[in-house]
């Protein structure tokens, strides 16, 4: 059994669980945990990376439901030996990615606790979210950039062998403005922080349909997680427009599969409990 899902399934009387963020009126919010020895380990990334990370995956969510974040409360639990030159450099990552997505940090929480235990809550806007609902049999489904990466970089680390500092397993790399630009055309659309074939069943269950794949797609880019890719889905008569606006952001389409009937059930490994 799926523990995430059953005690997900408790709040089911809630109307506005089951996205990347909850739409309430032109407010969407989102929020992620970023717990070391979970998410990370301490030795394969600077404090200032950690924040970044933290920040930039929250963002990733409001980004998927073509929401412009605004606001940021962050709850950080913090070892007691780190000293003032480590919480700067934790502030400093914070702070950066805040800066370039013109998010404002307006509180949170801080306590004291045995490892560096991170949540981020983004509070972002749309007057037309883009949420996991909303896909038809016959809808094309495609990923943006490449998948498979941060599956091998994890593979290295518990290796303990280092990564680039340009790795997407340490820094994702998020497609704001083409998604943006591109929403209005868009059926449904998740991003992938738990793997390809993981969001495609995110899809079938919130859609009632299943998908013909073009090729077979191997196991390490399937269950890749930690992407941070987009995945969406659209109707044929679009393509051409979404195509030219991808080329003119430099975002690589991946347009892998229709939607059927039916229902998916992915193969891959749980990342959860």
């Amino acid at each position: 059994m799926n523990k995430e899902e059953y005690f997900i399934k408790q709040f089911s009387d809630s109307k506005f669980i089951g996205d990347d963020g909850a739409v309430v009126g032109s407010y969407v919010y989102s929020t992620d945990a970023f717990f070391e020895n979970v998410h990370f380990k301490r030795e394969w990334m600077s404090l200032k990376q950690i924040a970044k990370k933290a920040m930039l995956v929250n963002i990733s969510d409001a980004i998927a439901m073509n929401a412009i974040p605004k606001y940021a409360l962050l709850t950080v639990a913090i070892p007691k030996y780190y000293n003032l030159k480590d919480l700067d450099e934790l502030a400093s990552g914070f702070k950066k990615v805040a800066k370039k997505y013109k998010v404002q940090i307006i509180g949170g929480d801080t306590i004291c606790n045995e490892k560096l235990d991170i949540s981020v809550t983004i509070i972002s806007k749309s007057k037309h979210p883009v949420l996991r609902t909303g896909t038809k049999e016959g809808n094309l489904v495609c990923y943006t950039g490449e998948l498979g990466s941060c599956k091998k970089d994890l593979d290295k680390l518990l290796k303990g062998k280092t990564l680039s500092k340009n790795s997407k397993f340490i820094q994702p790399k998020l497609n704001a403005t083409f998604f943006y630009e591109v929403s209005k055309y868009i059926n449904s659309a998740l991003d992938i922080s738990d793997g390809l074939f993981f969001e495609c069943e995110r899809l079938s269950k919130a859609n009632n349909v299943s998908f013909e794949f073009f090729e077979e797609i191997p196991t390490e880019i399937g269950c890749s997680g930690e992407e941070y890719e987009l995945l969406f889905t659209f109707d044929e008569q679009h393509r051409s427009k979404i195509e030219k606006i991808a080329q003119e952001h430099d975002v690589k389409l991946n347009i892998f599969a229709k939607t059927i009937e039916g229902l998916y059930e992915c193969k891959c490994k749980g990342h959860h409990f």
